[in-house]
């Protein structure tokens, strides 16, 4: 049996499964304010060297005009670069307001001292509604998850547009065939990137290259001249002179050179593979797990994790077993109200591994049966009692009236190490 366990609430084990919901505004914030700096740096030297450009024209020359024009300019850069500081404070802003109610969302749970308490409850509720959210998220379902957030007024506890933006990029690469938008997203997040050592960027130039290579071929097969086709090729040689050469892995870098002399309808490896379509997929994952890896987002749902550990707490060997009391076993005369054992459960548990207990609990006097089933003696004499077993004979109260019996000599004491 599993060990008892007191009503007494430990915030900090709850919050394992809650690290994400802190993380993501953080690291949204983090890219804004980068985005900012970004742009106050390249507007202040623009703006220094065409002021230093004014200055001496102005000296030079006795008509205001060009002076006036000048300084027009720097206005209307300035007034550009107001706008977007003032769109990115926007957005700042409502971080820092997600940010508060998801730390009054965990400070709530502080504030419950039991699990039995209602205000739990209501707690629980409110995070199961954002694991749900979270699940039609990653399963693009991003209408019905803004609809979910919105009618349990946890709008400030999810990033729906976060989520929203990925899958349009993943769309882009897995449905349409593009690797702009990946690549804008690349050049916004490249420091990160090269932090953690990402290759998605050389994956999008390399698949860049594919393409113009495969269209070269194309040109050449159908007739559409030889001048088209030997442009792309020309074109797909300069691609990977600029972006694919600094790589390093020469092995690959030989794949890539071997597609000049072999045709996408080639069936000649390894070029096949990177001709194939499937390419596209490998790429849209390779995004999605980046693009989590960066937001410091498990890989998984927290529906999957929080549903597993859950599944596994409860599970026991007898929750799967050929005699046990289940509504999911039809050889069973008897119910219980076992979680695991239910319909709903009973298959979805069976390959999650038990639980490890440190402790465990057995009634007085245990014996043991030759099945290896232990019981408390007590509890076994009772059974057999109201169930007429005859004199001087035990059954198994697993399986019932007609399963196996056996003779009070063979059952044996049960002694604790």
């Amino acid at each position: 049996m599993a060990e008892l366990t007191t009503t007494k609430l430990n915030a900090e084990s709850h919050l394992l499964l809650d690290q994400p919901l802190l993380r993501m505004p953080y690291e949204l914030s983090r890219r804004n304010f980068k985005t900012a700096q970004r742009y106050l740096e390249r507007e202040r030297e623009t703006l220094l060297a065409s002021l230093q450009t004014a200055a001496r024209e102005s000296a030079k020359s006795s008509s205001p005009s060009t002076t006036l024009e000048s300084l027009d300019t720097m206005l209307s850069r300035l007034q550009s670069l107001k706008r977007k500081l003032e769109a990115l404070h926007a957005e700042e802003m409502k971080m820092h307001a997600s940010s508060k109610a998801r730390l009054n969302h965990l400070q709530d749970l502080y504030d419950v001292g039991s699990l039995v308490d209602v205000k739990y409850d209501e707690w629980s509720r409110t995070r199961l509604s954002r694991l749900l959210v979270d699940y039609l998220l990653r399963s693009g379902y991003s209408k019905s998850a803004a609809y979910l957030a919105a009618e349990k007024g946890i709008d400030e506890l999810v990033d729906v547009e976060a989520f929203v933006q990925c899958h349009k990029i993943e769309r882009s690469l897995r449905e349409a065939h593009r690797t702009n938008e990946a690549l804008v997203w690349c050049q916004e997040h490249k420091p990160s990137l090269k932090k953690v050592g990402s290759q998605l960027e050389f994956e999008l130039r390399l698949q860049q290259y594919i393409e113009l290579v495969r269209q070269g071929h194309e040109s050449f097969e159908g007739g559409g001249g030889g001048g088209a086709g030997t442009g792309k090729l020309v074109e797909a040689r300069v691609h990977a002179k600029k972006y694919l050469s600094g790589n390093g892995d020469m092995e690959l870098m030989g794949k890539a050179a071997g597609l000049l002399a072999y045709r996408p309808w080639d069936e000649v490896e390894p070029y096949a593979s990177l001709y194939a379509k499937s390419r596209w997929e490998h790429l849209a994952h390779l995004f999605l797990s980046t693009h989590h890896t960066l937001y410091s987002l498990p890989p998984r749902p927290l529906l999957h994790i929080a549903l597993s550990a859950g599944l596994s707490a409860l599970k026991t060997p007898s929750c799967h077993s050929a005699y046990t009391s289940s509504s999911a076993n039809a050889s069973s005369s008897t119910t219980t109200v076992c979680p695991i054992c239910s319909t709903e459960l009973n298959e979805l548990a069976r390959n999650v591994p038990y639980a490890h207990h440190t402790k465990s609990i057995v009634e007085n006097d245990p014996v043991v049966l030759p099945n290896g089933r232990i019981y408390g003696r007590e509890r076994l004499t009772s059974y057999n009692d109201k169930v007429g077993t005859e004199k001087g004979w035990v059954r198994d109260p697993v399986g019932g009236v007609n399963g196996d019996r056996w003779k009070e000599g063979e059952v044996k004491k049960v002694f604790i190490s």
